[in-house]
């Protein structure tokens, strides 16, 4: 029984391994509940977010199987009430004249068939408008940006049409003198605009930055360098690093990450809220991710001599031309 429990608590350990691993938490401002479109890279949608100081406005009404909106009924007619109730009352002011039953109807068919008639032609007034504006409306599906990959090519949205662009720009050299022979690459600057109002250029620093963010990062964590992590990352974003590093210290386990290597890596999307811009990145990477205990520093999980990779969409957001800083992290 004791051998399963301290199974069962590797286990644990192991998945909560590495900056993200426990989940998907941060914020991508309006989109924060919306999956980042798929990518080369990470061609499956992306875990929802679970942790976020952006509020969830709630299940979308015309989700599949959502229950729908209470809407007013409109009323039936029923005997002694509305249409009824009015035929009844006229058969019965007849009778009271001495013209039967039915002589009371008789005026009131009249009447009843005029605004029967003048329905009809507001009915079909009102139809022809409709039809005749439909016709005018141009067709449009709104517009759908191509997803540039940083190791060059396109990967447009599932239906959309290829979107005309530039050549790519040859790839970056990664860090340390180019180790990871340009796994990310820029945008062509001179590459027209696409369609997409809120689309933001993503450039060969813009890529460097995620790179590097990517590498210092884990670096970071594995030092428990608070002060580097509030720097890279948004407050938000290092509060939550910061929480699993104090759980790690309480359980007396250190995670130890290196070797960091982005092995591929393209862009999501890109947009601009206000005067936010956020970029959300798929990449794939290799690490070696250990944990080892605290106070005798021997290796509960992991191997020291063996990488492992993981593919995650890191969401970055830079605020009026400020640096890039980490604000969100999805497990793909």
């Amino acid at each position: 029984m004791v051998a399963l429990a301290a199974a069962l608590i590797l286990a644990g350990s192991a998945a909560e391994a590495r900056v993200g691993g426990r989940g998907s938490f941060g914020s991508r401002g309006a989109r924060t509940y919306t999956p980042p479109p798929a990518t080369r890279t990470a061609p499956d949608a992306a875990a929802p977010i679970q942790r976020s100081q952006v509020p969830n406005q709630g299940p979308n009404l015309n989700r599949p199987g959502a229950p729908a909106p209470n809407v007013a009924q409109p009323r039936r007619f029923g005997f002694g009430t509305g249409l009824m109730a009015g035929l009844f009352g006229a058969g019965l002011l007849g009778m009271l004249m001495g013209n039967g039953f039915f002589g009371g109807l008789a005026g009131l068919a009249s009447v009843m068939g005029l605004l029967l008639q003048i329905g009809l032609i507001v009915l079909l007034i009102s139809f022809a408008m409709k039809w005749f504006r439909r016709r005018q409306e141009p067709s449009y599906a709104g517009p759908q940006g191509d997803h540039r990959t940083m190791t060059g090519g396109s990967v447009p949205p599932a239906g959309a049409r290829p979107a005309a662009g530039g050549p790519m720009a040859s790839g970056l050299g990664g860090l340390g003198g180019g180790a990871l022979g340009g796994a990310l690459g820029g945008l062509n600057p001179s590459r027209r605009r696409t369609e997409v109002r809120d689309e933001i250029a993503i450039g060969e620093q813009d890529y460097a930055a995620f790179e590097r963010s990517l590498v210092e990062l884990q670096d970071a964590y594995s030092r428990q360098d608070i002060e580097k992590l509030w720097s890279i990352a948004t407050p938000e974003m290092a509060g939550y690093i910061q929480e699993e590093l104090n759980d790690n210290n309480a359980r007396g386990v250190v995670n130890k990450v290196s070797d960091v290597r982005l092995l591929q890596g393209d862009l999501s999307e890109a947009w601009r809220e206000g005067e936010t811009e956020y970029a959300t990145v798929a990449m794939r990477f290799s690490l070696i991710d250990v944990l080892t205990d605290k106070a005798t520093g021997r290796v509960l999980e992991g191997d020291p001599s063996k990488p492992e990779e993981a593919t995650e969409l890191w969401t970055f957001r830079r605020d009026q031309g400020n640096p890039w800083k980490i604000s969100a992290i999805q497990q793909a």
